[in-house]
């Protein structure tokens, strides 16, 4: 089980924490220096670090423990580190958690506070560590997967993702029809080609086609052929997709979308495997493998009258469900990326995203689905100011900034809203500034109180916010 270390060079306050998270079943390490601090980091198996801020007598300014706290950081970027102090000043507390400190507590510290405070530091750093162990055994996974079958560079990190591609690659050697179902832009193409290419027609003709989007006048030209003179314009015999697929496979997308006739005209071939070019009496047949894709719900479209349920069944034998992207959020970044580097041009290899960009592009809801990502990757790139691609690059809100600039705070359920005319007390005004990243309208919010209401209370405690532009 992870510890919980205590920084101070006070053995009296280390004694009493030692005391206290013993007392709550936190098994707790000390040390009285920020060499012996690091010293632990480095060897221990921690949850947690509270500490100090100053560590020689006499001292205030908190620039020794703010040392320290980043030291911590770059031994364990994820290590929760939570300051407490008596001296430091309140925009020092606020600028060391926006550098990644994960809480406040002033001296003499709640106790009840500090505990919850620290077991549910730990408990988020578990699942944060069960997480990594997870998402690094996927990686091994979708690697060695990788490594035996062909996925046509197929870029994600999601489970649901790869419950479909692992599908595909199942099924690819057999014949059988397979339906690709998902909306638009998440990526049904891109599993037909990985079918196809784990298939065994892989050496032969993939002939795609928008079946949807062919008028009925076009349809049966397209996919059937015709010869010279079939049709006004018809000047020599035109190979339908069908003959062009031959020996291999014929994608069909957006076959949902198909009128009755071409309905009808597609299932009579898949039937009975013949059909005749445009303006002549040959029969034709040709061995096509049909995989097609859709964004209609079938079962409604039957329902509602607007799909024949025997051709239905005809494509549907083997289904294959891509989730839009707002349901595989784990394939956000590892997309972003890669669209990155495909957009990138050679002299500008540097590029990359910015915390919040990369945050933005989490939070956002994609509509659009992956296609709406690579939209937006490729239109940051052409116009950004910087090699640090932002949010507003992206065409994205922040979800981390406001109109101060200070990122916006991790929510905590330690600062409840107060009860009407209730009077806080300093330490909580300042604790709640700390934990809104010095934002007063949303520390305001928190303490259930209007922003002017918050500003003049601060005046007449004598609580100062310095307000410093933030370093890019």
């Amino acid at each position: 089980m992870s510890k919980v270390l205590v920084v101070d060079d006070q053995h009296s306050v280390c004694t009493a924490l030692e005391l206290l998270f013993d007392l709550h079943g936190i098994e707790t390490l000390s040390a009285h220096s920020p060499e012996a601090a690091l010293d632990l980091v480095a060897r221990e198996d921690l949850g947690a670090v509270v500490q100090d801020m100053n560590f020689q007598r006499g001292t205030t300014s908190g620039s020794e423990g703010a040392e320290l706290m980043r030291a911590i950081r770059k031994l364990d970027p994820g290590l929760p580190i939570v300051i407490m102090t008596a001296y430091t000043s309140l925009e020092m507390a606020v600028q060391l958690v926006k550098d990644g400190a994960s809480d406040y507590i002033a001296k003499p510290w709640d106790d009840t506070k500090l505990v919850a405070t620290v077991k549910n530091l730990m408990e988020l750093r578990d699942l944060q560590q069960e997480r990594e162990r997870l998402t690094a055994r996927g990686a091994r996974w979708r690697a060695e997967f990788a490594r035996r079958y062909d996925l046509c560079g197929i870029v994600y990190a999601s489970p649901q993702m790869h419950e479909a591609v692992m599908l595909a690659v199942k099924v690819a050697p057999a014949d059988a029809p397979i339906l690709i179902t998902g909306p638009n832009g998440s990526g049904k193409e891109k599993i037909a080609e990985i079918v196809q290419a784990n298939s065994r027609r892989r050496d032969k003709p993939f002939v795609k086609v928008n079946a949807g989007g062919l008028p009925d006048t076009l349809l049966e030209a397209e996919l059937f052929g015709a010869e010279a003179g079939a049709y006004t314009g018809a000047t020599r015999t035109r190979i339908g997709r069908f003959e062009e697929a031959n020996g291999g496979t014929l994608f069909l997308d957006e076959v949902g979308n198909l009128t009755p006739s071409g309905q009808m005209k597609l299932l009579r071939v898949l039937q009975t495997g013949e059909f005749q070019r445009l303006g002549s009496n040959v029969t034709r047949t040709a061995n096509a493998r049909i995989v097609s894709a859709t964004n209609v719900s079938m079962p409604q479209a039957i329902s509602q009258g607007a799909f024949r349920e025997d051709l239905f069944f005809r494509l549907n034998v083997i289904e294959i469900a891509v989730p839009p992207l707002r349901d595989r959020v784990d394939d956000v970044l590892p997309l972003a990326d890669s669209f990155l580097r495909l957009h990138t041009p050679e002299s500008h290899l540097q590029l990359s995203f910015s915390a919040q960009a990369r945050q933005a592009l989490a939070d956002h809801d994609w509509p659009g689905n992956v296609r709406e990502l690579q939209n937006r990757v490729q239109r940051a790139v052409l116009v950004r100011k910087t090699d640090i691609i932002d949010a507003a690059d992206l065409g994205l809100a922040s979800s981390s900034a406001d109109t101060t600039g200070a990122p916006a705070p991790s929510h905590s359920p330690s600062s409840p809203p107060l009860p009407e005319g209730s009077e806080p007390e300093r330490a909580e005004i300042e604790r709640t500034l700390v934990a809104a990243r010095g934002v007063v309208s949303r520390a305001a919010s928190q303490l259930g109180m209007s922003r002017q209401a918050l500003y003049r209370r601060m005046e007449r405690l004598g609580i100062g916010l310095e307000r410093r532009p933030i370093k890019s």
